[in-house]
């Protein structure tokens, strides 16, 4: 399958949809006459599909087709995470705006956050991130914490807010990420960063931790982001194996 293709159909559908072409409440044309359409096969165009409906657009039942629930997706970013290089797209599709740079020592509610050793020195990247540019809320507050010993890295950063700060690690101190743990909980939003989200305190939001290692598996940079709800999907997709 060409995924440039699947993903021409896609968007070619997404703008019928938007066009009104395709109404809200209406079903698209079968896979089969699609295909036709299109001049792709069967699974091309289920792919097509599949990303639509992960958009939100449309809901698929058997036996009843593909319905069309929305003409532009929801007001939410969803993203589908199955990779480190997947991971690395989410990471550049957020605009990170710092807003503080500080060392701090991993206090016991910290380290039980992070999951990390208690008295650990870091290095604290605290910033906003910003998804669409049209709307007035920022997607989150991630702080990022990386080996105290990488002190060059904040003034980096600030200099260079569209680059990951992973990549930065790996060109400046040749670091890479072999390996990332996720672990997403349910969470409040604290006062401390409430206000910068446009939040309340105490709100219900989504924190995703994520923990950086390298090919001999040391940690050596975590991540704790928060969500308002409402505001972020993450989304994953799960295959059972051959056999």
């Amino acid at each position: 399958m060409s995924g440039t293709r699947y993903a021409e159909i896609a968007d070619d559908l997404t703008q019928q949809i938007a066009d009104g072409r395709f109404a809200v409440g209406s079903l698209l044309p079968t896979e089969l006459e699609l295909s036709a359409r299109y001049g792709a096969s069967r699974h091309t165009v289920r792919s097509a599909l599949d990303a639509l409906q992960g958009l939100g657009l449309v809901s698929r039942r058997k036996r009843v087709g593909t319905r069309v629930e929305a003409a532009r997706p929801p007001d939410r970013f969803r993203q589908s995470l199955t990779s480190v290089e997947d991971l690395v797209q989410f990471g550049e599709a957020h605009r990170r705006d710092v807003q503080d740079v500080a060392k701090v020592i991993a206090d016991r509610a910290l380290a039980d956050e992070l999951g990390c050793e208690l008295g650990r020195r870091w290095l604290r990247i605290s910033s906003l991130r910003w998804g669409d540019a049209a709307k007035p809320d920022p997607v989150g507050w991630t702080d990022v914490y990386v080996d105290a010993s990488y002190a060059g890295l904040g003034e980096a950063v600030r200099a260079a807010p569209g680059v990951l700060i992973s990549h930065l690690i790996e060109e400046m101190y040749g670091r890479r990420v072999a390996e990332i743990q996720q672990d997403v909980r349910a969470a409040t939003l604290p006062e401390a960063v409430a206000g910068a989200l446009g939040g309340d305190a105490g709100a219900p939001a989504l924190q995703i931790v994520r923990r950086y290692a390298d090919a001999a598996g040391a940690v050596f940079e975590i991540s704790s982001t928060l969500h308002p709800a409402g505001r972020f999907t993450l989304s994953s997709r799960l295959k059972r194996q051959a056999g």
